[in-house]
């Protein structure tokens, strides 16, 4: 009797825990492909547009819901445009190279936004969008102020990438 039991319970077991719910493909069924057109760049940042449009490639294929192929093969199109880049102080300190009482910056933060739209070919009203996301990061100057931004831009950009393809992957 105790076998049975135990026989039972375990069978119980297997049917809840075998409930059948998976975890998979998150994105739109009719949506299989995604392609990124060239990016605008309303900002001074250097060559922002074609980092932009780097890591929205790059974030494609590490996310893996779509496929990413060209524009004239794609089910969708992302189009995006960089509206700001804002740098700031964040951090200040006093160096014993310098004047008693004199601070300067130790760290800063990089805010990048980016306005996007994803579209299907041939259609007028895009599918999503248009809509802003922001990523921000934080740099020091190490030794060259100027490859610190482009370092700390680049990564503001890769956390408004992933907001992107996130939005894309579960905006339905």
């Amino acid at each position: 009797m105790n076998f049975k039991n135990l026989l039972a319970a375990m069978a119980v077991l297997f049917m809840l825990c075998g409930c059948g719910y998976r975890v998979g493909f998150l994105g739109h069924p009719q949506i299989r492909s995604l392609g990124v057109a060239p990016v605008s760049n309303e900002t001074l940042s250097y060559n922002a547009a074609g980092v932009l449009r780097s890591l929205l490639c790059e974030r494609i294929m590490n996310d893996g819901t779509y496929k990413l192929l060209s524009e004239s093969k794609a089910d969708c199109i992302i189009y995006a445009k960089i509206l700001k880049m804002e740098f700031r102080e964040r951090s200040w300190s006093s160096s014993d190279n310098h004047n008693a009482g004199e601070y300067f910056p130790d760290y800063y933060r990089v805010t990048a936004t980016v306005e996007y739209s994803v579209i299907i070919p041939g259609r007028v009203r895009p599918l999503i969008g248009p809509a802003r996301v922001t990523g921000s990061a934080m740099f020091d100057h190490i030794i060259d102020l100027e490859h610190a931004r482009n370092v700390g831009a680049k990564s503001a950009l890769w956390e408004a990438t992933k907001k992107i393809i996130d939005q894309c992957t579960e905006a339905w």
